[in-house]
């Protein structure tokens, strides 16, 4: 039976049985047991499923998995340690050393530098692109080893709106599939696979938790990517694995080839889970997602329309407001709202960007963005201090960008904090 969204986060993933725990259970166990050693033969060569050892599956974890795959509408998905290894394991299941892939220039510095810096040490190069640019300049960034396109549905810190459907359809030409990181808009206010996009990824450490209790990611396949179609570009998925006994993921596991292979491979190999712990607290946070999302985005808003008629805020960037750029962008791909998070300079200098922020009270400097609490951050003095005030500009981060993540307290006493930190 199809479940809307608000039921799936409540009972998505895990299904009671008589007398067994309301709650989904923590199976806090690196392993488990079996009657015969064929049992457990079988299991190591993908011939039946089941759990031997969490690093590569885990009961607790999986029924988290199960139910984002849900809410975002994919055949599986995958949790690991954190956003980070969520991306790194989305790109490296499909490319190796030598390969290539597309990405735009605006997403979160952390990704910015993995992509730019640490997979180039790995054999793997991008190229950074203006999601602005026309298709034809886009396009040129394709190369033959180019094996997928990279963008996030709402840009991290910038705001701006990824165009997911333009995107899809420029990497479907090039014969990749889109992976997009769905982390600010959350399933709830946007579905990227309705729109064409491949393959979601999730730092659960923020909306998705909104408790700021666990750090985690999450990868999502929507099963639609035809990788025989392309069998010479994406041969890991298409022809026999040797530490397999020449198993073939597509063959095998058809629809599930991407997430079988990343668990089996990249999991087996390189680690990265959560603990069953963490996935407990996610799941407890994603029972409210749905209600949080609504309150963020309301705040927000008022947050935005306040700023935007202050006098000492020189500009906002927030897709909800009529004179964004992206607002056209946003009514198409966010109709119910975005995210809670709002960019904003001050009419000054970097620092009095940064006296600002000295001065408020509950709204908190911290690193983290996207949970419950209010909180700010000025990335070119944090999150980006990496990048100099040129790679800023040309990721869309203006140097006295401040980033407001508003969180679901009462929006009068934000507004209150903020204005007297103004003044």
């Amino acid at each position: 039976m199809k479940r809307n969204l608000e039921t799936i986060c409540i009972h998505g993933g895990w299904k009671p049985s008589k007398g067994e725990p309301q709650q989904l259970p923590i199976y806090q166990s690196t392993t488990f047991k079996y009657e015969t050693s064929e049992q457990m033969a079988r299991l190591f060569d993908l011939e039946d499923s089941g759990y031997f050892y969490t690093r590569l599956a885990n009961p607790t974890n999986d029924a988290v998995a199960k139910k984002i795959a849900a809410l975002e509408g994919g055949v599986g998905a995958v949790l690991t340690s954190s956003g980070q290894a969520a991306n790194f394991y989305a790109i490296i299941n499909l490319c190796g050393a030598g390969d290539h892939f597309v990405t735009t220039n605006n997403i979160y510095g952390g990704t910015f530098n993995l992509f730019g810096v640490t997979l180039k040490k790995l054999g793997i190069e991008c190229t950074f692109i203006d999601p602005e640019w026309d298709d034809d300049k886009i396009e040129a960034a394709f190369q033959p080893n180019t094996k997928c396109v990279f963008g996030e549905t709402i840009s991290n810190p910038g705001g701006k709106i990824f165009d997911i459907e333009r995107f899809a359809r420029i990497a479907h030409k090039h014969g990749v599939p889109l992976i997009i990181d769905n982390t600010f808009a959350t399933p709830i206010n946007c579905r990227p696979f309705e729109w064409g996009c491949d393959i979601v990824t999730h730092s659960t450490t923020k909306y998705m938790d909104g408790h700021a209790t666990q750090v985690g990611g999450a990868v999502v396949d929507s099963g639609n990517f035809d990788w025989e179609a392309y069998s010479d570009k994406f041969q890991g998925l298409t022809t026999p694995d040797d530490s397999y006994h020449g198993l073939i993921y597509t063959k095998s596991f058809g629809k599930l080839a991407y997430i079988t292979k990343l668990v089996t491979q990249l999991m087996r190999d390189l680690g990265s889970i959560p603990a069953p712990q963490n996935s407990f607290l996610l799941n407890i946070g994603l029972e409210t997602l749905h209600l949080r999302m609504k309150q963020h985005c309301e705040n927000a808003q008022k947050v935005a329309e306040w700023l935007e008629k202050n006098d000492k805020v020189a500009w906002v960037n927030y897709c909800g407001l009529p004179s964004d750029k992206y607002y056209a962008l946003g009514q198409k791909y966010l109709p119910n709202g975005s995210c809670g998070v709002i960019s904003f300079g001050l009419k000054g200098s970097r620092e009095d960007a940064i006296k600002f922020m000295d001065r408020l009270d509950f709204v908190s400097i911290v690193t983290h963005v996207a949970d419950a609490r209010t909180c700010v951050l000025h990335p070119a003095s944090h999150t980006h201090r990496q990048l100099t005030d040129e790679q800023l500009r040309k990721a869309g981060i203006a140097p006295d960008l401040i980033r407001l993540s508003v969180g679901i307290e009462n929006v009068d006493d934000i507004i209150a904090d903020l204005d007297q930190a103004l003044k």
